[in-house]
């Protein structure tokens, strides 16, 4: 049985994405990915879905990504697990683009290959450094959330501090590479893809499509 995702916008200035996934529609918990403006339309939306919170994934430390982290893990009493290579900038409250965000202990530190077992879900962490410095995504059943990394048509931007054009490059081939073509991507903005339509007429990825 596929994992059921709900897509919510809680950052209005951004437009950036937070899901809600869960191991089935009717599964009684729920893994919040990338909760990125206040929490309040949220708690509804998991009220309608009677779901409560088992933890919060973060892809990066992008201040459309976190901002309501704080907030959420507070009311929720939900864990955080957070790239390692980002954690002290959630702790501090400093997370790009230089604007403040409520600071954050997050409980875990993740790096590429781990495994998170939650919510009745395996998700694999994979590294796909390139918008940021120590960026992930998370893999489980078919779906990608991939943050920032790339989007229906388009890519991460890679003039924020950490962001590089080849290693974005580089990550976005290690997913083709490791995952099928009808992989459903997930994006931080935007609407879902798959990583087959993204190679085939994303214009960002002419090279990768020369090279294979």
């Amino acid at each position: 049985m596929a994992a059921a995702v709900d897509r919510i916008v809680l950052n209005q200035e951004f437009f950036s994405n937070t899901y809600v996934l869960r191991a089935s529609e009717s599964a009684p918990e729920a893994v919040v990915v990338d909760p990125g403006g206040d929490p309040t339309p949220l708690f509804g939306a998991l009220e309608s879905l009677g779901a409560t919170v088992a933890g919060i994934l973060v892809t990066h430390a992008d201040i459309d990504h976190v901002d309501g982290l704080a907030a959420l893990a507070a009311a929720t009493g939900a864990e955080a697990w957070v790239p390692a290579g980002e954690a002290s900038f959630i702790r501090s409250g400093s997370v790009r683009p230089g604007i403040p965000v409520p600071a954050h202990d997050p409980a875990h530190e993740v790096a590429d290959g781990d495994v998170i077992r939650l919510a009745g879900l395996e998700l694999q962490v994979v590294g796909v450094p390139g918008h940021s410095v120590d960026h992930v995504a998370f893999f489980v059943d078919g779906s990608l959330f991939a943050g920032d990394l790339l989007f229906a048509g388009s890519v991460g931007r890679v003039d924020l501090p950490g962001g590089n054009w080849d290693r974005l490059v580089s990550s976005i081939a290690r997913l083709l590479e490791l995952y099928g073509p009808d992989t459903v991507v997930y994006p931080g903005h935007g609407e879902p893809t798959t990583l087959g339509r993204e190679l085939a007429v994303n214009p960002f990825l002419d090279e990768l499509r020369t090279a294979r």
